[in-house]
């Protein structure tokens, strides 16, 4: 008699080397009786006009993903469906599992679904926790009372976790935050920025970019697509970052430059939100590079305040606030998108660069999406569900659960002071000082009112 099988949905931003279904269904059978399922889903990939660089990170890192479990002895069962739904029931049909385990996904539509699986397949479900951040192994705040801030987050994330603590429980240098000598701008000369590591397409990825530009609609071009696409990349890129760019991630972290789209930044967040980087891991490996002399403490608190403070107060605030967080706008903001957010065609030389940028590349870093894009959305009263949007859309690291609550919450003020404690605004003087965008721009910086004063100055 046939042994049955168990099935295992893996969604593509789950891309884990022990992934926790994968885990539960060893207990029940082995190798060879399970069936991973991967679905490249035409409904999701088109919900938006997403990013083209974006969409070909995802595609090859799940079929680089797919071969990586064949080789591990898995039986693969790779679908292009419709939607997430169709290719369970078509994998479902085909197989006849005994039951099948997922992991619950980072995202709200995605829950809903798996809360409707066993229905919709006819076949027990089980759906793990999602440990894919670490929120979801520890959270600080499971039923919180009051408002949690996120200082207080991160403090309880270092406690837990043990990272940059001495002895005694307390702080290594005295102190739980070093964000005050985190920012600097760019000296004019002599700080050479090294580039991040690149990859060039293997013969996978090179059809998964002819597959992508055939889409009808989508921001960007394939062209120059050069992320990697696997675990051994995303690692290889991590220890670049360790390597060449950490030392000087604190003190330049808010710094911006119309030379270099990544300048001391990790350029880690496109793999982390696909699991092909694990948050722990990182933060501990950083913590080794400072403990080795690698990396200045404020780097590394920096860092590491980015990895298990920011990032997983983002998420935790994502399932705090969701659904209503979609159309949350306490400052009842309604002006459109303005054009130039699809062109970049615009004046304001800051807003072009970035703009330009994101468009080619997929990518700025934290402060330019904060204080330049935000900020000016933020002050110009733009609809805050038109800048989640455009986010969703053009960023290659973009998911809802981390741009929704970063863009409505903390960039825009729109969920009534849930994320962030004030609105993060600023006229021209903060871009000024922390840029070299201003210089040859046609607006002054300088001035508040008049045809050239800088709209930054205008709008604060």
């Amino acid at each position: 008699m046939t042994q049955p099988c168990i099935s295992v949905w893996i969604p593509g931003d789950q891309l884990l080397p022990d992934h926790p279904a994968l885990q539960a269904a060893a207990t029940l059978t082995d190798r060879a009786h399970i069936r991973v399922l991967l679905v490249e889903s035409t409904q999701r990939l088109t919900k938006l006009p997403y990013q083209r660089k974006k969409l070909v990170l995802l595609l090859s890192a799940m079929r680089h993903y797919a071969e990586e479990l064949r080789a591990a002895g898995y039986t693969v069962d790779y679908r292009q469906a419709e939607s997430a739904g169709a290719g369970l029931r078509a994998h479902v049909a085909a197989w006849q599992p005994q039951r099948l385990f997922t992991m619950a996904t980072a995202e709200y539509r995605g829950r809903i679904l798996q809360q409707r699986l066993a229905r919709l397949l006819g076949a027990p479900v089980t759906v793990l926790p999602n440990t894919q951040f670490l929120t979801g192994r520890y959270n600080p705040y499971p039923q919180p009372r009051n408002k949690v801030v996120l200082e207080h987050f991160y403090r309880a994330q270092r406690r837990y976790w043990g990272l940059l603590l001495d002895a005694q429980g307390e702080p290594l240098g005295g102190a739980w935050n070093f964000d005050r000598e985190n920012r600097r701008p760019l000296p004019r000369t002599g700080l050479a920025i090294p580039s991040p590591l690149r990859f060039a397409p293997d013969a996978l990825t090179q059809q998964v970019m002819k597959d992508v530009a055939s889409l009808p609609n989508g921001v960007g071009r394939v062209d120059g697509f050069d992320l990697g696409v696997t675990r051994q990349d995303a690692e290889a890129a991590f220890d670049d970052f360790l390597r060449h760019r950490l030392a000087n991630f604190g003190p330049y972290e808010d710094a911006m430059s119309q030379h270099s789209a990544v300048l001391f930044h990790s350029l880690l967040s496109p793999y982390m939100n696909i699991g092909l980087l694990d948050p722990l891991t990182m933060a501990r490996r950083a913590e080794q590079a400072y403990h080795a002399g690698q990396a200045p403490l404020a780097s590394v608190e920096g860092f590491i305040r980015q990895i298990v403070g920011w990032r997983e107060y983002i998420y935790w605030q994502y399932w705090q606030q969701m659904p209503g967080l979609l159309h949350a706008n306490g400052w009842r903001h309604t002006r459109p998108l303005p054009g130039f957010f699809w062109s970049g065609a615009t004046e304001m030389k800051c807003l072009h660069q970035v703009i330009e940028r994101v468009i080619t590349l997929g990518y700025s870093h934290h402060i330019e999406r904060l204080m330049v894009i935000c900020n000016f959305c933020m002050l110009a009263g733009i609809d805050p569900a038109a800048v989640n949007a455009w986010f969703l859309t053009c960023y290659v690291d973009a998911y809802e659960w981390v741009v929704t609550p970063n863009v409505i919450g903390m960039g825009l003020n729109a969920d009534g002071g849930q994320t962030a404690t004030k609105p993060y605004i600023a006229s021209a003087n903060y871009i000024h000082k922390m840029s070299d965008y201003c210089t040859g721009c046609r607006f002054n910086p300088k001035v508040r009112t008049g045809a050239d004063a800088c709209p930054f100055n205008v709008l604060y």
